[in-house]
């Protein structure tokens, strides 16, 4: 029996993948789950499957889910604060951990799960994205197993050879393809991005995701951050790595050999199908989507990216050439610029110039600790945040 945490559990890829193990309970038993304001949510999938601990933000949110979960006869132990997502996820019992809060506050449990030698599912790309190397020796040093979540890893994965070890070269890797579905708004009016709306940000074509990576999307920073994100897990460097832009999301990512070799992995656009290939790998076990049918799919469309509609990609691509904490800066200020608009305080095309602002006002540091880059992440959210009220009072 595997003992699995999911951090995130409320969100798109927490409720995927509780989908996933309820189809398998002779091998998965949930140890515990997390969320971070949606206690009724949390008190359902509780009732549910019953996991021994349960953890919210807050005090109140802990309260509110006790009561809920005794009134229906629940035993689960509730928790709540950094510190208890920490805990669950290095618990002694844990199997694997499936990392999908979403931004910066997932770094600190997702790095107690490798830090503690588990198999860490990881579908939280900030976390890898800030602490880059920190996060790849913390994976190495404790004996921890590292399974990227995210279709386009998952499926770089399937494509690279068994016993890979971070090196393209000697695997005779020239390059990796990212896939990218362009988001809602490939084909609109560059000039007419300014008028776009929360809503109509979030209305992906493809995917059913959270509204702020439905807007990462849209800006293709979502896109910005699996390079980097790519970087870390298959040490590629940015020239070896290429963005291509494929709106059936049906090819999740390819791996381009120096033989004139091209491995793809394709299925149809269902998270749960990385998500039960990382649950059991390396065996495979039925993840509840329908087979791809090729002919019905008919045709398979690529572009390359434009950067003047998409400059939130091109900033990652400078993040990652640049370096060191650049990285970290950029999704600070991505997550301050994105939850701005969505509170309709800047508009669509402001988000890419609040990153731009913050990469080029906030000096970039080494990540040599996990202080340091937390450090970069606060100058970073205090720069942007102080860039988007200058300019509302503008």
């Amino acid at each position: 029996m595997q003992y699995i945490t999911i951090l995130g559990a409320t969100g798109s890829v927490g409720v995927s993948t509780l989908d996933v193990l309820a189809r398998h309970p002779e091998q998965y038993s949930v140890y515990a789950l997390s969320a971070h304001t949606r206690v009724a949510e949390l008190a359902a999938q509780c009732l549910q499957f019953r996991p021994q601990r349960a953890v919210v933000a807050t005090a109140e949110a802990a309260l509110e889910l006790t009561r809920l979960l005794r009134g229906q006869g629940v035993s689960t132990e509730v928790e709540y604060g950094e510190e208890a997502l920490c805990a669950i996820a290095s618990a002694p019992p844990v199997t694997g951990v499936m990392a999908a809060i979403v931004g910066a506050a997932g770094l600190a449990p997702t790095l107690a799960a490798a830090r503690a030698g588990k198999k860490v599912l990881l579908a939280n790309k900030e976390a890898l994205v800030m602490s880059g190397q920190l996060f790849i020796d913390a994976v190495h040093d404790n004996g921890a197993v590292l399974l990227p979540i995210d279709s386009e890893h998952n499926a770089i994965f399937q494509c690279l050879p068994h016993a890979y070890g971070r090196a393209p070269a000697a695997s005779g890797v020239a390059k990796i393809v990212l896939t990218a579905s362009g988001g809602p708004f490939l084909t609109r009016d560059v000039a007419t991005l300014d008028k776009v709306t929360p809503d109509q940000a979030c209305k992906h074509p493809t995917w059913a995701m959270g509204r702020k990576i439905s807007v990462d999307s849209a800006t293709m920073m979502n896109k910005g951050l699996e390079v980097i994100e790519a970087h870390w897990l298959f040490g590629a460097p940015a020239d070896k790595i290429e963005v291509l832009i494929h709106p059936q999301s049906v090819i999740h990512s390819m791996v381009s050999y120096i033989d004139g070799s091209v491995l793809a992995q394709l299925g149809n656009p269902d998270m749960r199908t990385p998500i039960a290939h990382a649950l059991a790998y390396p065996q495979r076990i039925d993840s509840g989507v329908a087979q791809l049918d090729l002919a019905q799919v008919a045709t398979l469309q690529f572009e390359r990216p434009d950067f003047r509609r998409f400059p939130c990609l091109a900033l990652a691509f400078d993040a990652l050439r640049a370096g060191g904490t650049a990285p970290a800066l950029l999704n600070a200020a991505n997550e301050v610029a994105v939850q701005a608009f969505l509170d309709e305080h800047i508009g669509f095309r402001q988000i890419d110039r609040v990153i731009a602002h913050v990469i080029e006002t906030v000096p970039h540091g080494a990540a040599s600790s996990i202080e340091a880059v937390m450090e970069q992440d606060r100058l970073a959210r205090a720069a942007a945040q102080a860039f988007i009220a200058h300019r509302l009072a503008a």
